[in-house]
């Protein structure tokens, strides 16, 4: 499975395809400009698949909700997972997750990268956080297969992420390897415990992880992703798991700078993995693909692996949105529908979270707005640098709406001294104060710039990671929404304005 970087198939991705025959496609946001645009795209793809094969192409997106909606405009805003939980109802995640199942199917996608299973019960995780439903396991269960049903409910395959669990780190793997130190007994119990539930429920695909697990595998050096132990000893042995398994993207530093790339794609597949992802670079995937071929030739991988699996892979794309794509209409014909967006809104709204003391914003007073704003891209927050002018993760439109007077100060994420120094004194001597964080936990200068506004003045949201709130106890407000893009910075606003 392979990405590439156009609105409309271009040479890499048509070489790919007619050439090497490859059997998927992702999509992130540079993919995408509208929804009408990703739909051609897709028929596109599938009719240049149709000259060289009668299987169609698996077509996929991380399209878990929050902030990690690689289709944001045109489509239901879908909340991120932890707020499924805090809205506090199971029905209406199966429910939401359903309307962005069939949207996505309307749309051309045929294979959701979503739901993440992992257990988000370590708060130094920089990488999972908001987007695992929950910080145990039996909520994660809960609403992880809420939402695994209202996907599959749609006609689309369903991903389960990020096998055996990538929630109990404090590394992103998209820069270096991480390590869960438990031990089996603990593992099933906890890690283990959303999977052993998806696979009860017929999930269609369970995505890897570049996580090493000792207690399964002795070699510290090998991630789950490239480990029989895992792979083929525990999902397939132990747990019985008999669907597809596919690897997170190959491109992430915990493989692309051990291993490598090429010879990641050997070892997943001997380790047991049916689909070897690499997402971005042409050169890395054709790598790859010959790799895997001599690999093949000289024995080093067996036909009999191969053949179990294209098997797999075969079955996978008997789910309807992958054989019907034809009978698709190439105009989507229902999305934002007035029920799903009313739904969304509501979900919103209840999963809201307000600690401690709270006193709404006094009209008669200006506001001073401090945004801090993902101005950088990455896998998990790539809206900085789609190819869509995209709505800023801002309130300042929606304060100066509800009748606010309100001026701001936005700085990046990474918050550097200088943008620091400037928000200290852009917010000296003001009388209400609102400062809008992203995962300042994590961030030096975010935590600096907390500590130095007055409580008795400030509000403060956490755009992201509602941990956040822990750095200004003494505030006159905190929230938290899970997110920070406009959905889900409605409720706020109208609880800041006094409004809800």
């Amino acid at each position: 499975m392979v990405g590439f970087d156009a609105l409309q198939a271009n040479d890499h991705i048509k070489a790919l395809i007619r050439q090497k025959k490859v059997g998927g496609v992702i999509l992130f946001r540079r993919n995408v400009h509208t929804p009408a645009q990703v739909s051609a795209l897709c028929r596109e793809l599938q009719e240049i698949n149709a000259e060289v094969s009668d299987t169609p192409l698996l077509i996929s997106i991380d399209q878990e909700g929050g902030m990690v909606m690689r289709i944001e405009q045109g489509v239901t805003p879908i909340p991120a997972a932890m707020a499924f939980q805090a809205a506090g109802s199971v029905a209406d995640c199966e429910r939401m997750n359903r309307v962005s199942g069939d949207e996505m199917r309307q749309i051309g996608i045929n294979m959701l990268l979503a739901p993440v299973l992992d257990v988000n019960n370590n708060r130094l995780n920089p990488v999972i956080g908001v987007r695992a439903y929950g910080e145990d396991a039996d909520t994660v269960i809960e609403y992880g297969t809420a939402a695994m049903r209202g996907q599959r409910a749609s006609g689309i395959a369903v991903t389960a992420k990020h096998f055996p669990g990538h929630g109990d780190t404090a590394v992103d793997t998209h820069y270096a390897m991480a390590l869960v130190p438990h031990d089996k007994a603990r593992l099933h119990a906890v890690e283990l415990a959303p999977f052993r539930a998806a696979i009860a429920g017929g999930v269609d695909a369970i995505m890897t992880a570049h996580v090493v697990f000792p207690a399964f595998e002795a070699d510290t050096s090998v991630p789950a992703t490239l480990s029989k132990a895992v792979l083929t000893d525990l999902l397939r042995g132990e747990m019985g798991y008999q669907g597809v398994v596919i690897s997170d993207c190959l491109e992430m530093a915990a493989i692309s700078e051990g291993i490598g790339i090429p010879k990641g794609a050997i070892a997943t597949l001997q380790a047991g993995a049916d689909i070897v992802l690499i997402s971005h670079r042409e050169e890395q995937q054709h790598a790859a693909i010959e790799a895997v071929l001599q690999a093949v030739e000289k024995g080093e991988i067996e036909i009999a692996r191969i053949d179990e699996a294209l098997a797999r892979v075969a079955e996978l794309k008997r789910v309807q949105a992958v054989h019907g794509w034809r009978e698709r209409p190439v105009a989507p014909p229902a999305l934002m529908q007035p029920e799903a967006m009313a739904l969304s809104h509501q979900l919103q709204k209840a999963a809201l979270r307000v600690a401690g003391q709270f006193r709404a914003l006094d009209a008669s007073k200006p506001v001073t707005l401090i945004t801090v704003e993902v101005r950088s891209r990455s896998e998990i927050d790539e809206v900085a640098l789609g190819r869509n002018k995209e709505a800023r993760s801002s309130m300042l439109p929606a304060l100066l709406e509800a009748g606010l007077d309100v001026r701001e100060y936005a700085l990046s994420a990474e918050a550097l001294d200088d943008e620091v120094d400037a928000a200290i004194a852009f917010a000296q001597g003001a009388q209400q104060i609102v400062l809008q964080t992203y995962n300042a936990m994590f961030v030096d200068g975010q935590r600096r710039l907390v500590a130095a506004l007055p409580q008795d003045t400030l509000w403060l949201v956490a755009g992201r990671l509602p941990y956040d709130l822990d750095l200004a106890p003494d505030a006159q407000g905190r929230l938290a929404s899970f997110g920070c893009r406009p959905a889900a910075l409605a409720p706020v606003v109208e609880k800041l304005a006094g409004k809800a």
